[in-house]
């Protein structure tokens, strides 16, 4: 069996996917699977993957699906994933050639310690720069709250998981509709029982493309409002400060105005910050559609 599994997402992606297969196919260490969820492609995904396939220049799992979303994709990857690890490197990105053999390098340091979920890196542009800021130096472990929250750290970061870890805790909700629910939701439930091993390397180059879901967020946040509110409840549950807790309360009251749903007081698990938060949510329910009137 492999060590890594790396799993990519993809919707109609086949003009870019390539810079992801080439990057696998040049990793220094090829002890990972590929494993592409094709999310209801109607592009010549599927024939292009199956021409990499007949390659064989690195071991490739395909797996088609009706869209459902980046969420659901990562839900039908960590159902089929069976490797000690995996990662997900998103359809427009890659890694850098030595990404797979940094990452088992430091899980060889890590893997007989439970307390850790996993490691987290760095991304990186093309040009070679860290995407936001780097981890504190001496910093020994973390969680994704305290990276952010505590620590102050800025930018995405890339997460190498324990499957065994993963599998343990509920999937990504699937709302009839629509087609995004923020990935966080499972970390947060991770950080209340594991911890991180942080790492000042690169294993993801990303670019942030034009049709991707990091530059359309408002767009997103629109036409999914369900997947939204669902993961600020979680981020008011678990928050360790009145500030954190208040800005997701905030967002959850702008996601209920979008779904109208008369049950959000009861149904937070903040009911007086959620009260404190209703004119701010409202003032950013209106910012968003204000801001999305057009393309909706």
């Amino acid at each position: 069996m492999k060590t890594i599994t790396i799993f990519t997402p993809t919707f109609n992606r086949a003009y870019c996917l390539h810079q992801c297969y080439n990057s696998l196919v040049s990793q220094t260490n090829k002890d990972f699977i590929w494993l592409i969820i094709d999310d209801g492609s109607t592009d010549n995904s599927k024939e292009l993957i199956a021409s990499w396939i007949k390659e064989n220049k690195i071991e490739i799992r395909y797996q088609y699906q009706s869209n459902q979303g980046m969420h659901g994709g990562h839900n039908t990857a960590y159902s089929l994933i069976e490797t000690p690890l995996n990662i997900c490197i998103d359809s427009d990105d890659f890694m850098p050639n030595n990404a797979v053999e940094l990452i088992l390098e430091k899980w060889e340091s890590i893997k007989d310690k439970p307390q850790f979920a996993g490691i987290v890196g760095l991304d990186a542009d093309k040009t070679g720069n860290i995407i936001g800021t780097r981890f504190p130096e001496h910093l020994e472990e973390t969680t994704i709250y305290d990276i952010y929250n505590k620590h102050k750290v800025k930018g995405d970061k890339k997460l190498v998981y324990r499957t065994e870890v993963i599998k343990q805790y509920p999937k990504y909700p699937i709302y009839e509709g629509e087609r995004f629910v923020p990935l966080g939701y499972l970390y947060q439930l991770i950080d209340q029982d594991y911890k991180l091993y942080p790492v000042n390397e690169v294993y993801c180059i990303v670019e942030y493309m034009p049709d991707g879901s990091s530059l359309n967020m408002l767009k997103q946040y629109r036409r999914h409002p369900k997947g939204f509110a669902f993961t600020r409840i979680t981020g008011m549950k678990y928050a360790k400060s009145f500030g954190v807790k208040f800005k997701n309360a905030v967002h959850y009251v702008s996601c209920a105005l979008f779904t109208k749903n008369e049950k959000f007081l009861s149904e937070s698990p903040k009911k007086i910050t959620t009260i404190v938060a209703i004119p701010f949510g409202v003032l950013l329910n209106l910012y968003i559609r204000l801001k999305t009137k057009s393309g909706i």
